[in-house]
């Protein structure tokens, strides 16, 4: 039976001198082995890669009051890194330079949220009497427009606005609110606990991790636990930096314009800083709709004139020079992460998404070596990679030696 045997090629002779070598036909030694069974088997591997991806994305999402906290607590011990070195280098010992940085960054942390809820409440009177009068604008002006809605069309939206408001559905809502704050409580409370323990004893951690390696593999993770570091301080840093003067321009410009919550607007600038792109549109949006119900439309203008200004300083001064290449990734690539992290884990995820990112790019980067990517990811053909990024005609395909083939 040679079924799944393999056929021995038969050699026929054309002439004395040169013999022909042809292949029988049938079928191949194995069902797996020609383009087909390769092709599934390619197939079945990238299944079962999906899918153990699906079940940790999957599992994580379920263990969010864990897994949150714990990546937040990496990221501020990788940016306060330096600030523990400076200080065991002076002679501090390791707890208490644990309980100051912890003190610091608990006091900022606290400090945002005082900030917010201090002036909210002192001028939240103002800003509601303000957004029932331009409630009322925007009545009046809907009442001129061409198409006709008349005043029970209006008042048929006010009730059903109302009906929702004391509905058991929004009681649901409220109660859930409850629960995400009580959630959120008990994340803040791990992050604190797993910070500490992080800043404390981090380095023994890392390198109780490190036991199991030996050789080559043992110097690739010390590379990748070194960039990882490297790449999320200097992310956190970087992007902290360009949200303060962000923040601190609006800031200024709200103020001139007498705006009113100036200061809760410019942290929010400041926390929304910390995702590129979509953050500082959305803080933007905001600060012209507290304008404009505050205000006026002439305010407003003013106000995302300020805005754009100031987004235009960061992109083409700020983020350039404070970020410099801790985070050297495609805009293309930045909103793909932003996209998947919002699906994935909301604010959460989109605030995470670009240092996870850029730390996976950074691992990428010295993989092989101190200076030397993944060999898939290593520059093989500069010169045609040029032509195609300038279009200078077609690209020439190059063999391994550099010689132009064919």
């Amino acid at each position: 039976m040679g079924l799944f045997r393999a056929s021995s090629p038969v050699a026929v002779r054309s002439s004395a001198a040169d013999p022909v070598r042809v292949q029988p036909a049938g079928k191949p030694a194995s069902l797996w082995q020609d383009g087909f069974g390769s092709l599934a088997i390619r197939s079945l591997q990238i299944i079962l890669v999906v899918a153990v991806a699906a079940g940790l994305i999957i599992g994580l999402r379920e263990l969010t009051v864990v897994v949150i906290p714990l990546l937040l607590a990496l990221i501020l011990a990788c940016a306060f890194a330096p600030v523990m070195a400076w200080l065991r280098r002076r002679g501090v010992p390791p707890l208490g330079a644990t309980l100051l940085v912890l003190l610091v960054v608990v006091t900022i942390l606290a400090g945002i949220g005082w900030l917010i809820v201090a002036a909210v409440r002192g001028q939240w009177g103002e800003l509601s009497t303000k957004a029932q009068q331009g409630f009322q604008q925007l009545l009046d002006w809907v009442s001129t427009l061409p198409f006709s809605i008349d005043q029970s069309q209006i008042d048929q939206w006010i009730d059903s606005a109302t009906d929702f408001l004391t509905s058991a559905q929004f009681g649901s809502g409220a109660i859930a609110g409850v629960s995400a704050v009580a959630s959120f409580v008990t994340g803040f409370i791990l992050l604190v606990v797993v910070l500490f323990f992080f800043l404390k004893d981090g380095p023994q951690m890392w390198a109780f991790v490190l036991r199991p390696f030996e050789g080559e593999k043992y110097a690739r993770a010390v590379r990748i636990g070194s960039k990882t570091v490297s790449v999320f301080g200097s992310y956190v840093r970087g992007t902290a930096s360009v949200a303060a003067v962000d923040a601190l321009g609006i800031l200024i410009g709200l103020l001139i314009l007498q705006v009113p919550l100036a200061v809760p607007l410019a942290v929010l600038v400041f926390l929304l800083a910390f995702i590129p792109f979509v953050g500082a549109t959305l803080a933007g949006i905001l600060a012209a709709l507290v304008a404009l119900v505050a205000n006026g439309w002439v305010v407003a203008l003013l106000v995302v004139g300020v805005v754009v200004l100031v987004n235009q300083l960061e992109g083409n001064f700020l983020q350039p020079v404070l970020m410099g290449r801790s985070m050297k990734l495609h805009a293309f690539v930045v909103l793909i992460a932003l996209t998947a992290g919002t699906v994935l884990g909301g604010i959460v995820g989109a605030v995470l998404a670009v240092p996870l990112t850029a730390t996976a790019w950074g691992i990428i980067q010295v993989w092989d070596g101190p200076a030397t990517p993944a060999r898939w990811a290593r520059r093989k053909h500069r010169t045609d990679e040029r032509a195609m990024v300038s279009g200078r005609g077609a690209v020439t395909a190059r063999t391994a030696d550099g010689k132009a083939a064919g």
